[in-house]
């Protein structure tokens, strides 16, 4: 299991290294520390793989639905767009935190 589940975080940083569209930012940025902190719960076992599998789910979604703002508008997002992008990375950082401090842990 620990493999597959390695492979899909690999194709996942793969998949937003070739996404031209998205300019560095704090969206960008958080992205990454959130994709991280993703990473580092399976690196140490605090994260189950149906709890990673649901919080990258989430994350492509939003993903997605930033990409398809910004080619919708020239590149660039609205400041409603933004504050929603915000909004919805704080309660998938929310997601990951309890996730990851639950009692749930992969088998060693």
């Amino acid at each position: 299991m620990k493999p597959f589940f390695l492979t899909m975080i690999a194709a996942t940083v793969m998949i937003q290294a070739q996404t031209p569209d998205q300019k560095p930012g704090k969206i960008q940025q958080r992205k990454e520390n959130q994709q991280g902190r993703i990473s580092n719960g399976v690196k140490n076992g605090s994260l189950t793989p149906r709890e990673t599998a649901s919080l990258e789910n989430k994350e492509s979604k939003l993903n997605k639905e930033t990409r398809a703002d910004r080619k919708a508008n020239g590149g660039n997002l609205t400041n409603n767009e933004k504050k929603q992008v915000n909004r919805q990375q704080n309660r998938l950082s929310k997601d990951i935190y309890r996730d990851k401090h639950n009692a749930a842990t992969q088998p060693k």
